[in-house]
């Protein structure tokens, strides 16, 4: 079997091709865009990307023309000779890839489904929205605030309207003007791109069964599920909290024994997303009783330990209620029954009503 090791890039990719006792087969610069043509004329080869950008739609194509794909973490690439000794080239990344596939299985990232990463996109593309509108948001502000302008609370839809009504005895500078315009443009995408997210998510089998956890829409179901992609990798709720970063870190050496906070390993946009469910849930739902149990934890540990213990807890209910193809109940009294595509506990209302509840 031949080892076909890739350092990718933009327009151009290093491919470094060895046998299975480690010559050196083929050597040359290829335009990343016509990898697959290579590919397509070598026989059946382990393929060894880094992760990249382009390294899961390479991953694609590879497996496609019948080759094993090794996806290596970047984290790992070092430690197996990439950039030793300050020397980094595309040509001795390529090289020291290749020659370590000769000799042990590397190992490789879970490379996600056509339909995960197109979620994933959505969720990102709508976190840039937000974030632009945001930072203009904040200049308006501050340019009111050094004016001594003071704008009433209220949603963030309304904003440039609070700012029109309270700065009404002054004209509005042609600057702040095309700011207040784009913000409501931008919320107008926001809003696009909301119901776009609420509608897969109505479609998805997964989802609406995760929407009726307390705290949790669809911005964070659609990421939980595009997140773990297939629920099969994982075999407990402890595996899936490592994997999202929920899970205390721990520095120890000899006798010294330090537990840290969480690792904040794994995908930030879903471990923030758990957080904001974990703050919804104890805004909405006081009474509920995973609430309670974090007010508790808020007496021992303080307010934002609790909080992110509440994202674990979630974290490991989502998990469950995937797995077992059931709805939430509170005391887990009640077990859920699947027919179909439809997803009910004995004894309850409509599903309609109990995703509202």
């Amino acid at each position: 079997m031949e080892h076909v090791a890739i350092d990718l890039g933009g327009g151009e990719s290093q491919v470094c091709i060895r046998s299975e006792k480690g010559e050196v087969l083929l050597e040359r610069k290829v335009s990343t865009s016509s990898l697959a043509s290579l590919l397509k004329r070598r026989p059946s080869s382990r393929v060894v990307v880094e992760t990249c950008a382009e390294a899961f739609h390479v991953a694609d194509a590879a497996r496609q023309l019948g080759h094993e794909v090794r996806v290596v973490p970047a984290t790992l690439v070092r430690t197996l000779g990439v950039g030793a000794r300050g020397v980094k080239t595309d040509e001795r990344d390529a090289r020291a890839l290749s020659e370590v596939s000769t000799r042990i299985d590397l190992p490789s990232v879970h490379v996600p489904s056509q339909e995960a990463r197109e979620r994933k996109s959505l969720c990102g593309m709508r976190d840039g929205l937000v974030a632009s509108r945001t930072m203009l948001i904040n200049t308006v502000r501050g340019w009111m605030r050094g004016r001594m302008i003071k704008v009433r609370t209220g949603k963030t839809e309304t904003f440039s309207a609070r700012v029109v009504q309270s700065a009404d005895k002054i004209e509005l500078p042609a600057y702040v003007r095309r700011q207040l315009q784009s913000i409501e443009q931008l919320t107008g995408h926001i809003l696009e791109a909301d119901k776009e997210l609420e509608a897969l998510a109505k479609k998805d089998l997964t989802c609406p069964r995760l929407m009726t956890v307390p705290g949790v829409g669809p911005v964070t179901a659609i990421r939980f599920v595009a997140a773990l992609d297939q629920i099969t990798r994982f075999a407990t709720v402890a595996q899936v909290q490592s994997y999202l970063g929920l899970t205390p870190g721990e520095n120890s050496s000899s006798e010294r024994k330090r537990r840290t906070g969480i690792t904040k390993a794994g995908p930030p946009a879903l471990r923030a997303s758990l957080v904001q469910a974990a703050w919804a849930a104890r805004r909405a739902r006081g009474k509920h009783p995973m609430v309670l149990w974090s007010l508790e934890v808020e007496k021992r540990r303080g307010k934002h330990v609790a909080i992110v213990a509440l994202a674990r807890k979630l974290t490991a209910i989502l998990f469950a209620i995937w797995r077992d193809g059931t709805l939430y109940s509170p005391n887990n009294q009640q077990p859920a029954h699947c027919t179909g595509t439809e997803y009910r506990p004995k004894n309850a209302p409509p599903a309609e009503a109990v995703m509202r509840a």
